[in-house]
């Protein structure tokens, strides 16, 4: 099972404690500008094949950050979804 998957399943209740509100800001979050700098560049560098070590580290780092953000968006859609049906 791939690490989104897992994170799914781990984090369905959490859909449940969402409100429209929080939800809506879920959705709208992005990193910000400096952050998606570094990741742009550590990205290149991977694809690249020139990643060092740490760097490696870094970036599996925003990797998973990124899977778990996913996640979460992926749940509060969910919710506004539900709550544009009510």
């Amino acid at each position: 099972m791939n690490r989104t998957k897992i994170l799914d399943r781990l984090f369905d209740p959490i859909g449940s404690y969402l409100t429209p509100e929080v939800a809506k800001r879920l959705v709208k979050f992005r990193a910000d500008a400096k952050t998606q700098h570094r990741l742009d560049e550590l990205a290149g560098k991977y694809h690249e094949g020139d990643l060092a070590d740490r760097e490696r580290e870094e970036y599996d780092t925003y990797i998973s950050a990124i899977d778990f953000i996913t996640v979460l968006q992926t749940k509060a859609r969910s919710v506004l979804k539900r709550s544009a049906k009510r």
